[in-house]
Parts: structure tokens; sequence; C-alpha cells
């Protein structure tokens, strides 16, 4: 092996072990992936297809393509992009009215060649501690996924007992809680008749009263006695308002005075004598409290069987909801998480409701009811959709959007309000977690060679 040769593969052995990045000649500004376009011995051609030019014009500091992309390196286009190619860390574009501005907006300097201002190539270090950051999620993905396929073995099994528990026997169900109802109808309508007949009874009685003190405001020697002289005293019952009240009107004012089933008895028994009235027996109503007004209760048979068909029928419910592909958000189901700011209690019970309450006393607010999961199609279970809440003060209805993102807890991050009654709320669960890339595959998608 000549000296030459053992030299140049000694030089490729320490560049791979020190990691050392290869730059590739092309202008300034112009991304690895455009290279081919940009060839020094050839005319440039506007990427946009405008016109062609001689390539020494390109990074002349005069614009020349539409879309300005002949001056990829320099502020001379107002649409232009400078290309960062921050070796060790993420390439990014910038804005070419940034170039040479004197500030450093590329980790590698590469923006401020020839403004004077001093840079630091950062690069590396920001590469270390993203690295770092990416390591750390990769490991919480990888343990919400696991946790995610633990959750998945226990909604297929929960879901196999409850179909068991069904066994496809809904309108069964139905018709035993409909069954174990019928008692429950039968009280309720017993109830009503009573509760109609004893309030007769008590309008009745009622009525006497009023007639008893109407007799003795009439009676005003209080012999026990109304005379035709004493109805006739009494000038507010002259029906033609002449003054004065005639016999035949005092005799009309006897029997009116009367409610008409005690006209009949009056009439009838001769109490009605000369309109001299008998004053009424009157009996005191009983106090009747306000649990006559109240449905009785079940009796404890009829009671066990509507509980056990409403159980069913939830059951029938629970079974009907969409959990995910593969009911990995089932386990969320009748549970409820709380998130506490300085002001509220933020309060989430997933596919029912949002709610907010201050801490420091107040009423319950409704931030939305359970609609629909309201992610992307490519990813539909990223977001929960929480509308019809409580209406604002002149305003629409409250509503919640709800962000699901991977974590090995189960936990309300934040909550926010982005636009008038309309609420953001992050939320981390291991359902959401998708199968871990390798590092080597997420560092990869942020690293142009």
């Amino acid at each position: 092996m000549s000296c030459a040769l053992l030299l140049l593969l000694t030089s490729l052995a320490l560049a791979m072990g020190t990691g050392a990045a290869v730059e590739i000649q092309r202008p300034r500004g112009v991304p690895q992936s455009k290279r081919q376009f940009y060839e020094e011995n050839k005319p440039f051609t506007c990427l946009d297809g405008s016109s062609t030019i001689p390539f020494d014009r390109v990074n002349d500091d005069y614009c020349d393509c539409r879309d300005g992309s002949d001056e990829p390196g320099t502020a001379a286009c107002p649409n232009g992009s400078f290309h960062c190619s921050n070796a060790g860390f993420r390439p990014a574009f910038i804005p070419s009215s940034r170039i040479n501005d004197g500030i450093c907006d590329c980790c590698d300097t590469t923006d401020e060649y020839n403004s004077g201002a001093t840079c630091q190539n950062t690069c590396r270090e920001m590469g270390r501690k993203e690295r770092e950051s990416l390591q750390i999620m990769a490991e919480i993905t990888k343990e919400g996924f696991l946790l995610k396929q633990q959750l998945i073995h226990e909604a297929k099994r929960g879901q196999e007992d409850k179909q068991v528990r069904s066994g496809g026997k809904v309108e069964a169900l139905r018709t035993v809680k409909e069954t174990a109802e019928d008692p429950e109808k039968g009280a309720k309508e017993r109830h009503l008749k009573s509760w109609e007949e004893q309030k007769e009874l008590i309008r009745m009685e009622k009525d006497k009263t009023r007639m008893a003190e109407a007799f003795l405001e009439l009676d005003d020697d209080s012999d026990g006695y109304v005379s035709v002289a004493e109805l006739q005293s009494h000038l507010e019952l002259d029906p033609d308002s002449d003054g004065s009240l005639t016999e035949t009107e005092t005799q009309v004012r006897c029997l009116l005075f009367l409610p008409l089933k005690s006209r009949e008895d009056f009439y009838h028994t001769s109490k009605l004598q000369g309109c001299k009235l008998v004053p009424p027996t009157v009996q005191t109503p009983e106090k009747r409290g306000d649990d006559e007004l109240s449905m009785p209760p079940y009796d404890t048979e009829t009671q066990s069987l509507i509980d056990g068909a409403y159980s069913h029928l939830n059951l029938e419910k629970e079974i009907g909801f969409d959990f995910g592909p593969s009911a990995e958000f089932a386990y969320l189901y009748s549970q409820c998480y709380e998130l506490s700011t300085s002001e509220y209690i933020y309060r989430l019970c997933p596919f029912n409701r949002v709610s907010q309450k201050p801490k420091f006393g107040g009423s319950e607010t409704n931030l939305g009811l359970w609609g629909q999961w309201a992610g992307p199609e490519d990813n539909l279970y990223s977001m929960m959709k929480y509308d019809h809440g409580q209406g604002c003060w002149q305003g629409p209805n409250r509503s919640t959007t709800v962000k699901l993102t991977c974590g090995k807890e189960t936990v309300v991050t934040s909550t926010s309000e982005p636009s008038r009654c309309e609420y953001l709320m992050e939320f981390t669960t291991p359902a959401v977690c998708q199968e871990p890339a390798s590092l080597d595959e997420v560092l990869h998608g942020h690293t142009e060679l």
C-alpha cells in the first residue's frame, strides 16, 4: 500500500471517527436539495422558469428572478429565502431580509458573513441538547406505548366481559325494565287519584270556612241568625246599586250567599226561613304536609328490578362508544381529571363533559358536553370536541377542544381560551402513544447531510 493511499484512508477514518461534516460546495444560501439547479458552468434558470441569466449574476446582490431564486445568499430580493446549513443541528430557512442585519439567526453564523457581527457557532451544542430531549421523548413514547398495549389488552377483556353480561338481551332487558316500572305507574296513579279526592275535600271545607266568616260579618247582633234587616243594612250587597235592597233582592242574596250544595240543603230542609240563615257547621281542616304531594317510594323488589334494568341499558350505551381503533381510550370512561389554576378548577370527564368552577366559591360552568373525535383525517383520535356548553353573555354556547398528547400519565396539563367562549385543553394519556421509531430515525428526520 502506497504512503499516499495510507494517508488518504487515515484522513477518512479520522473524519468519520470525529463525525466531521463534509461541506459540499454550492452557492451561499442554497440547500443541498436544490444544488443541481446551480451549476457554475451553465446559465441559471430561475426556479419559477421566468427567465435565464448568466451564472455570474447569481448572488450578485441584484434581483433578476421574480421568485428571488437568483439571490439565495443576499438580501437583494424581498421574497427570497436563505438556507442555514447548521451542521450538527437542524437546517433552517430564514427570510433573505435577515441576511447581514447584525443579528445571528443561523446557529452556524452563515447569515452574518459580511455584517461584522460577532457570532458563535452554537449548532453542536444545540444539537446535543436536542438529541437529549429527543432521547427523553423517545423513552416516554416507548413507555407510553407499552402502557397503551396493556390498556388495549384490558379493554379487550373488559369488552368481552360486557358482551357476555349483555348477551344481546337488550330488548329483553327493556321489557324487564318496563315490567318493573308497572307497579310504579300503578302506585303513582293511585296516589294522584287519592290526592285529587283529598284536594276536593279541602276545597269544600275552605268554602265552608269562608261562608262562616261572611256570616259572622253579616250577623250584626250576633244572635246566630242573619235577618232581612241585617242584610239590608249592608249596601255592598245591593245588586243594582240604587242605594237600597228590596225584599226580593234580599231573598236572592240569601240564596247567592250560600254555595250551590248548601243552597240545596238549606232550601230542601227549610233552614232558609224568611232569610234567617243558620250559621254553617265548619270542621277545621287537618293540616297536611307537603309530603302528600310526592309519589310514594318503590318497594325494595321493584326498585331492585328497575336498577338492574338501568344498569344493563347503561352497559349497552358504554359498549356503543367509539373508544378508538383498539378501544385504547375505554379506560377513560366514567373517570374525571382536574387541573387547578390560580382562579379556577377545570374538570374533564372524557366522553361526558368539561366544566369550570371558581376556586373560591361560585357555581360550576358547563364548558361543553361530549360531541365527537375531532382530529385531522390522518390522526382522528388526537382531539376531542365538547360542545353545547353554557351560553356566554351575548355570545355563543361554550365549547372545548381537548388536544391529546403522548405521556406516561393521564393528566390535564393546561387550559386556555384562545377565542371567546372557546376553550383549549391539553391532556396527556398513554392511549395516544404510537409505536416509537428508533432514535436514529428520529434524528435523521432533523438532519440534512
